[in-house]
């Protein structure tokens, strides 16, 4: 071999990648650049016909370096800076403080938005509806003052009457009147959106079906590299190559092969709708790769899962090259008096790319009855609705994508904002790592579809406020870098410049954290008396502290930061939980409850109690309704604490041993769910299981033979053969995957798959949630 040639992707990751390899091969052999932004069979020879030279690529080497190095840099000083810090003023053990270039500034938007929410103060407004009569039907409008102007209070709208008098004055002066009618007909089109990139792609799947960024990124990424049916999904683009005009007709005509798409796929190729359109075939707006399509293989074998996800690029794929949407808009102004009602009516005409999704016909405020030339309406109905404005909305996965894809909106410097206009926090690639990252180190938990930061959140956004450190919490820190190595690629800026400037800002943040110091001022009050002297209790950084005496909570423990509420409800009821959230000496996260001693010492308590107090004092389950019988005797379970618990397994004289945790492996087991495994023998599917290694998996909870909890997995679809490498045989995968622990951890079953290839698996569960217990569950098939 005479040299190298540089395939990787054509931009600054792919050029890293490279530099890596070669670094770590240690080779001098001379090097050209294979440059691909389309990979049809006719640039591919193009790009090896004027391959470039090595030396034109050096400085997108550097650049791509230069990130690189100061990322790391940049998060893990700070990490190890503000780690240290809460530390040294904290008595509760390890407490890890993670900052990045990309985190943190995602995570201080999402503060932001919720510190807007709990200083929201809802204001009262009322809009009148109005329901009018014509000789040829009814129908409604809504008032608005045809004289608003727009000012920076977002909450005036043209609609809104912030005065009940005022309201009721409309109404007064225009019940039983008339009104003359004024119609503004004209047509209207709406385009299809545009091809998916990886970011809209899961906006799109979390909107829909509610999967996080990460799940869609590896359906994704498996429907690529397994199934090969969709193009490489980690893209920041929305069009395709120039060239592409064959491939995607190639496409057309595999799609027009299944029963499902194939009308829409015929129709673009009868109707030679594939053609040059700037709008989807754009070399100026590629960068690595080019927008996600279908591949020219037909799927097979994909679960419904996969399945759903292949569906959303289909049709979008087949969306964008139909016509436009045709609607007929239609704005009726009734004017009662001096006062105007507003009705909007829309008709679709013709579908266009919307029958793709099966709305052949849509009506909005269905057909306003016509109205003939000064035809007086009758008011029929006047009504003063009052109202209230909400809150900002919390973030999903889905805004919260498109608050990283767009966060270069927020600077305010014109050549940063700029130079982040195409960039945003993170890659299309990392954004979904970022937001599982800010999840697992407990700085926001999933509500459903909400994202809510957590206390530990706020303390780190007000630490780095206290020390001046806001630029690690700005996108401008983004957008300067990005500034400089756009510099740096265009050969106009060193890498050692940057690199000095870097180690520079680094230094900079440590000396400012380590040199910090934050009052002991109180920022909140719990709502609950001090359990010592009956005192206010107030939330400083460090602790919740009672202002009388010196009773006082560290607010974290074991890794996890309390809330102002979790202490009320500990001081009021002396136990709270099971909680999640916390992490063991060791790293590994683990749920407890929390109980509140006689000495005021808190302690966990994992469903374990001790017997001897429990054969000293009883529990009482009269006041409590029964779960359903027990599993192992057919006694009565109850709620016990952290566990549900068979009554003959509590007190002096236990006959059972039967007792499940309301938390297990970080899965909250409700009420609802015990009572449905005790009557039935099966939970519904619960989704957030952590093994212990950190991976999270769906199961049934299942009664085993042994009247035990246990643990039964989704039937699997069969995987299609592997193909065999030089002639060799095909290996039978084993059914280890039906009995792993947490997905991966269980040894190789014996048996081949081919006998048995859609085994359940049903695994027995330790009796508690404890992080020791757990770790020696024993998990074998019922």
């Amino acid at each position: 071999m005479t040299g190298l040639i540089n395939a990787c992707d054509a931009g600054r990751e792919g050029e890293l990648i490279f530099r890596y390899i070669v670094q770590h091969s240690k080779t001098k052999k001379p090097i050209v650049r294979l440059w691909l932004q389309s990979m049809t069979q006719g640039s591919i020879r193009e790009g090896f016909e004027s391959l470039r030279s090595d030396r034109d690529l050096l400085p997108l080497a550097d650049a791509a370096k230069c990130r690189s190095e100061a990322d790391w840099l940049i998060g893990i000083n700070g990490t190890r800076a503000m780690t240290a810090f809460n530390n040294r003023i904290s008595e509760t053990g390890f407490f890890k403080t993670t900052v990045g270039r990309v985190q943190t500034p995602t995570l201080a938007i999402l503060v932001e938005r919720e510190e807007r929410i709990k200083a929201f103060k809802p204001r009262d407004y009322w809009e009148v509806h109005a329901r009018f009569g014509a000789k040829a039907g009814e129908y409604a409008g809504r008032w608005y003052d045809p004289d608003f102007k727009k000012d920076d209070d977002a909450e005036r709208k043209t609609e809104r009457l912030w005065d009940v008098t005022a309201a009721e004055a409309v109404v007064a002066e225009c019940l039983g009147k008339s009104g003359a009618v004024e119609d503004e007909t004209k047509p209207a089109t709406q385009l299809s959106p545009l091809l998916f990139d990886l970011t809209s792609l899961q906006r799109e799947a979390n909107g829909r079906f509610g999967f996080s960024a990460r799940t869609t990124l590896s359906l994704a990424q498996a429907l690529y590299e397994r199934h090969k049916v969709l193009t490489y999904p980690r893209t920041d683009a929305r069009a395709l190559p120039e060239d592409y005009l064959g491939t995607v007709k190639k496409a057309m005509e595999m799609l027009s092969g299944s029963r499902e798409y194939a009308p829409f796929a015929k129709n673009v190729l009868k109707n030679g709708w594939v053609k040059p359109n700037k709008r989807i075939f754009d070399n100026t707006k590629i960068s690595d790769h080019f927008a996600i399509i279908p591949t020219l293989q037909a799927p097979k074998h994909l679960n419904e899962i996969e399945q759903k996800l292949y569906d959303l690029v289909v049709r979008r794929f087949l969306a964008v090259f139909h016509p436009a949407a045709e609607y007929l808009q239609t704005t009726r102004t009734t004017k009662v008096g001096e006062h105007h009602f507003r009705t909007d009516g829309r008709i679709l005409q013709n579908p266009g790319w919307l029958a793709i999704y099966g709305k052949l016909s849509q009506e909005e405020n269905l057909n306003l009855p016509a109205v003939a030339t000064n035809e007086k309406v009758a008011v029929l109905e006047l009504n003063a609705a009052p109202n209230q404005t909400k809150p900002p909305a919390r973030f999903s996965e889905a805004t919260l994508l498109s608050a990283m894809e767009g966060a270069g909106k927020l600077v305010e410097d014109d050549e940063l904002r700029e130079a982040m206009a195409a960039k945003g926090l993170g890659t299309p690639a990392t954004r979904a790592a970022v937001i599982e990252g800010l999840i697992y180190e407990d700085y926001i938990h999933r509500n459903g579809r909400e994202l809510v930061p957590t206390p530990k959140a706020f303390s780190l956004m007000l630490a780095l406020k206290h020390f001046g450190v806001t630029e690690i919490t700005s996108p401008e820190l983004t957008g300067d870098w990005e500034y400089k190595l756009k510099l740096m690629e265009s050969g106009k800026l060193p890498r050692e410049e940057f690199m000095d400037h870097i180690e520079q800002v680094t230094r900079d943040l440590v000396e400012r954290i380590r040199r910090g110091e934050i009052p002991d001022a109180a920022y909140a009050i719990v709502e609950a008396p001090c359990p010592k002297c009956g005192g206010v209790v107030q939330e400083n950084y460090r602790k919740f502290q009672c202002q009388k005496c010196d009773f006082s909570l560290w607010k974290v423990s074991a890794g996890r930061e309390w809330s102002p509420e979790e202490v009320a409800e500990l001081i009021t009821k002396r136990f709270i939980g099971p909680l999640t959230g916390f992490r063991s000496r060791m790293g590994k996260p683990f749920s407890a409850g929390i109980r509140l001693k006689d000495d005021l010492r808190i302690e966990f308590d994992f469903g374990q109690a001790r017997l001897e107090e429990e054969a000293a004092n009883p529990p009482d389950f009269t006041s409590q309704q029964s779960l359903g019988p027990c599993p192992k005797c057919g006694a009565r379970v109850f709620e016990y604490g952290t566990v549900y618990v068979c009554e003959k397994a509590v007190g002096a004289e236990r006959t059972c041993d039967f007792r499940s945790g309301k938390m297990i492996l970080q899965q909250p087991v409700e009420n609802a769910q015990m009572q449905k495994l005790l009557a039935t023998g099966r939970t519904d599917l619960l989704k957030a299981f952590v093994s212990k290694k950190g991976r999270r998996f769906k199961a049934f909870l299942v009664k085993t033979a042994e009247g035990r909890v246990g643990f039964e997995f989704e039937a699997r679809e069969p995987r299609e053969p592997r193909t065999p490498l030089a002639g060799g045989p095909v290996q039978a995968p084993s059914v280890a995957v039906a009995l792993r622990r947490g997905r991966g951890a269980a040894k190789p079953a014996a048996a081949p798959a081919a006998k048995r290839p859609k085994a359940k698996a049903t695994a027995a569960i330790g009796r508690s949630a404890a992080p020791k217990p757990a770790a020696k569950s024993r998990r074998k098939p019922a």
